[in-house]
């Protein structure tokens, strides 16, 4: 495949827009971009603390403190961008209403591209009415490819940094990797930094198609139980908790046991999560890991080894 560039340049002006830069992965994606020397503007909440705006323009950034809920004013701070960077996380509210208005500004301010808040396993290819993040995505992207803007979706599975503690696979009180299904299914696990990293050469990507796809690592559970027991003094075995029928059972269950329908991950959203890797639905294929040419991309060793400490 032909490397591509991104066309950046010390003299490259162009703007680019980013709603979400005072979370995690939008402050990632704010860095990356502002060392590709570009003009990077950082949509932001009028209540968003002093210390963040101030982190923001640390990084390089210009703050523009908007409304969500005004369109007017949200096309107005959008006058003259390249490209819209979505990083905004939530539920309905924000992907489909907020990140709505947000589309419907960057059509009626002339934006040529837009980026979605996806950054997700493959949520084209799992089945609707399984997995509610994914149906919103899936929702979202119809409202978007509805409309004259070029719209590109960067799809990079889980976010490896989960692999430390917040996904529950890696156990390490037992010295198992848990694992749904069949051991050697390939999952798709990206660093936060590298698919910021991405995000930003595929924002400054004129050609840059609807879908990227992109897996820092592809490890399976047998391949992370190897890995846990090169990288400690404990000999680490696969778990296996059931199969996808069972699993769907457990979620099922999990929901109907819930109170809190409002909370972005609960339990068995992270559930539903794990039957979309474990069953292969949302595997990424192929990938476009080599667009811009050879990355040192993160590994799932990289990230466990980082976070060793006196578990056991």
């Amino acid at each position: 495949m032909k490397k591509r560039t991104a066309s950046s340049t010390n003299t490259d002006r162009r703007i680019f827009a980013i709603a979400g830069g005072s979370g995690d992965l939008g402050l990632r994606v704010i860095e990356a971009l502002c060392q590709k020397e570009v003009s990077v503007r950082a949509l932001v909440r009028k209540e968003t603390s002093f210390d963040i705006c101030h982190l923001i323009k640390q990084k390089g950034a210009d703050v523009h403190l908007v409304d969500f809920d005004d369109v007017l004013s949200l096309t107005t701070a959008l006058e003259g961008v390249h490209c819209v960077i979505s990083t905004l996380n939530g539920l309905e509210p924000v992907l489909i209403d907020t990140q709505g208005k947000l589309l419907n500004a960057a059509v009626q301010a002339g934006v040529p591209r837009f980026i979605p808040s996806d950054f997700s396993l493959d949520f084209t290819k799992t089945i609707a009415g399984q997995n509610r993040n994914m149906d919103i995505r899936r929702d979202f992207k119809k409202r978007l490819d509805a409309t004259p803007i070029q719209a590109t979706s960067i799809l990079c599975g889980a976010f490896a940094d989960l692999l430390t503690g917040q996904a529950p696979i890696v156990i390490k009180k037992l010295n198992r990797i848990l694992y749904w299904g069949n051991p050697d299914q390939a999952l798709n696990f990206t660093t936060r930094d590298d698919a910021a990293h991405f995000t930003a050469l595929a924002a400054m990507d004129n050609d840059a198609p609807r879908i990227l796809r992109i897996s820092g690592d592809t490890v399976s559970a047998n391949a992370l139980a190897n890995i846990m027991s090169a990288l400690t003094d404990y000999h680490y075995k696969t778990l296996r908790a059931g199969g996808m029928k069972r699993l769907g059972l457990l979620i099922t269950l999990a929901r109907k046991l819930d109170t809190q329908k409002t909370d972005v991950f609960p339990a068995w959203q992270g559930m539903q999560y794990i039957r979309d890797m474990f069953s292969g639905r949302g595997q990424l294929e192929p990938l476009d890991n080599e667009r811009y040419g050879k990355y040192a991309w993160t590994s799932a060793q990289t990230v466990l080894a980082s976070n060793q400490d006196d578990d056991h």
